[in-house]
């Protein structure tokens, strides 16, 4: 059995143990894998709900810093964990908007808060961009085909301009199970349904659970009921956290009222064995 906990998430979904924290970001440990660093609390989380702290085997979704900023707490020097990230992670990214704060700089960089020495000096840094398992059953994507709807955020500056980001270094777990695929997002910047017929194509097994971020909150509602329509019956589990957004929680709760499952720090959902 593999068990997937939310360490980080914008919401903590459990008042025992005391002391969970939440913050906008997202971070899970997929057995013994830890998925994203969150901000700043994964480790403390972590350690409320007896889970490790240490980690040899670390996936970063995406270089946002929601995703990455809580990173430093797991390098070390001497034991030297395995980072698997897309080559672009190290891109500096950029929100060139000043709605949240008006005292912020514009643009503000959201990307990777370290540079590849910092996280190289404290780890072994494996670049991807094809799948590539990263524990036994557990499959790093790399980069998704995007020939539906994707959800892209912010900047990237080329030839000394800011232009729209890809966010090309979009990547989610597969989690061969033994009931069919469990996908583990991030933001899902490169689409849900990509994701999922992505991760559909490299296992070659259905995709039956999705847990994370789904950057659903960047959809109009008639998207939102789209995507429902295409998921429905197609899974057992889904518990859309981070980026999927309250109304888009609020419309596939009613959609896919068997599958639907309200996650936050804390949740642990597990994963029938690979056969």
């Amino acid at each position: 059995m593999v068990e997937v906990t939310i360490l980080s998430d914008n919401t903590v979904a459990t008042p025992i143990p005391r002391g969970l924290r939440g913050e906008w970001g997202f971070a899970a440990a997929v057995g013994d894998v830890l998925f994203d660093a969150g901000q700043s609390s994964v480790a403390h989380n972590a350690r409320c709900l007896g889970l490790p702290t240490r980690y040899d085997t670390i996936v970063l979704s995406h270089s946002h810093y929601d995703h990455t900023a809580g990173l430093d707490e797991f390098l070390d020097p001497v034991d030297r964990p395995t980072v698997y990230c897309h080559p672009e992670i190290w891109t500096p990214r950029y929100q060139s908007e000043t709605r949240y704060v008006e005292s912020f700089p514009d643009p503000v960089h959201i990307g990777l808060p370290y540079a590849r020495a910092e996280v190289e000096s404290g780890a072994d840094v494996v670049e991807h961009r094809e799948p590539i398992e990263v524990a036994e059953d557990v499959i790093a994507l790399g980069e998704v085909p995007r020939p539906h709807a994707e959800t892209t955020v912010g900047q990237v500056e080329r030839e000394g301009e800011l232009v729209d980001d890809p966010v090309v270094d979009d990547q989610s777990l597969a989690v061969r199970t033994g009931d069919g695929v469990a996908l583990v997002l991030g933001c899902c910047h490169a689409g849900l349904r990509n994701t999922i017929e992505y991760a559909e194509q490299v296992t070659g097994e259905d995709v039956r659970y999705v847990i994370g971020g789904t950057h659903l909150v960047a959809r109009d509602t008639e998207a939102v009921h789209e995507i429902a329509d295409w998921l429905e019956g197609r899974l057992d589990c889904f518990a859309g956290t981070h980026c999927t957004g309250f109304e888009a929680k609020s419309i596939l709760a009613e959609r896919l009222p068997d599958a639907f499952r309200d996650a936050g720090v804390g949740s642990r959902i597990e994963l029938p064995t690979a056969r």
